[in-house]
């Protein structure tokens, strides 16, 4: 994990999210199928990274992504930096509203998510959860289907 110098946030609150959502059983480590592990030496499979949304913008148009239309965060798939937009971990969406928290938490998986390969998709049913690799930060409703709010992977675990 890392987080950009000057930024106004709390980095060991970061560190302690991610470490604890990805390790969640609702998460990418349900029923033990993977383990994440904060390392301080070696080669880390990759870095999620707190920035500003022009440092998050550089490192995802290393990727060929522009994340400064919406001001989203990203998979950098190009390199080894997953980022996470700080405009967007400070203040969340409005699809969230309140849940802060949450938000957080959808953030960190969906992003983690591309990580491990996963693409984008969107709930089938009115009133579903919706998928959390579902571009949650910018829409919940899509072709006459309205989706609740899902930071999860494995919702139901």
């Amino acid at each position: 994990m890392d987080v950009e110098q000057g930024l106004e946030l709390d980095g060991a609150l970061f560190a302690e999210a991610v470490q604890k959502t990805l390790n969640d059983n609702r998460s990418w480590a349900h029923n033990g199928a993977r383990t994440f592990e904060r390392i301080h030496s070696g080669q880390p499979d990759f870095v999620i990274t707190l920035a500003s949304p022009d440092t998050t913008a550089e490192w995802c148009a290393k990727s060929g992504l522009d994340t400064t239309v919406d001001n989203v965060s990203c998979d950098s798939a190009a390199t080894e930096r997953v980022m996470i937009n700080a405009d967007r971990w400070a203040r969340g969406s409005e699809t969230y509203g309140d849940e802060i928290h949450a938000y957080r938490q959808m953030l960190i998986n969906h992003e983690i998510g591309h990580r491990l390969g996963f693409n984008h998709v969107t709930c089938d049913k009115d009133g579903d959860l919706a998928p959390v690799m579902q571009q949650q930060s910018k829409f919940l409703d899509h072709d006459g289907i309205t989706c609740r709010p899902n930071p999860w992977a494995y919702p139901q675990s």
